[in-house]
């Protein structure tokens, strides 16, 4: 709430630097926040007496704004791609398929691998695992497994996530005792 919104009889101040100004009349505060030019708002209504804070509330509205979209800037969606084979798939289809799914999983982007079993292939299930095994073999270089082969209906789903790019605690350290060492060789030269 601001300004006029504010309908308790006594609120405890706050001025724009941040310096306590007392408990006072809201008419008292309202009246200080116009000779600054500044607005009244509540930042603290549960408290007795409520906190208010003088501050220019457009200014602080626009702050807001420009750290929420700076938020979402900096956010990556990551979709689910879909690829889907059969049980029945021929080599080069699965090449094609892979580089597809390898091009998505560089991306950043989950992969949905299915295979639709139609009319008597249901019963033989396990081909479409083989299937799908191979598929995972092929894209482990870039993928790990999320969920494996399940059957849903006439349906095997499995899903590939990216490999995150994390290096490992050794690597690491191997990389920081390559810096320190072309840090000593850089003073000695000087």
């Amino acid at each position: 709430m601001i300004n006029e919104e504010i309908r308790d009889r006594e609120v405890r101040l706050i001025d724009e630097n941040g310096e306590q100004l007392g408990v006072m009349l809201t008419q008292r505060a309202m009246e200080l926040a116009e000779e600054r030019g500044l607005d009244l708002a509540k930042i603290q209504p549960t408290a007795k007496p409520p906190v208010c804070k003088l501050l220019d509330y457009d200014k602080y509205r626009y702050e807001q704004s420009r750290r929420e979209r700076e938020n979402r800037k900096n956010q990556r969606v990551v979709d689910i791609k879909e690829v889907q084979l059969s049980a029945t798939i021929e080599e080069n289809d699965v090449l094609t398929k892979a580089k597809q799914a390898i091009k998505f999983l560089e991306g950043g982007d989950k992969v949905k691998v299915s295979i639709r079993f139609r009319g008597r292939q249901i019963t033989h299930s396990e081909i479409g695992a083989k299937v799908m095994q191979d598929f995972a073999e092929r894209c482990k270089e870039v993928s790990v497994v999320e969920r494996r082969p399940l059957m849903d209906g006439r349906h095997m789903i499995m899903i590939l996530a990216p490999k995150a790019a994390k290096a490992s605690f050794a690597e690491k350290k191997a990389a920081r005792e390559a810096k320190k060492s072309e840090e000593k060789a850089s003073e000695v030269q000087e």
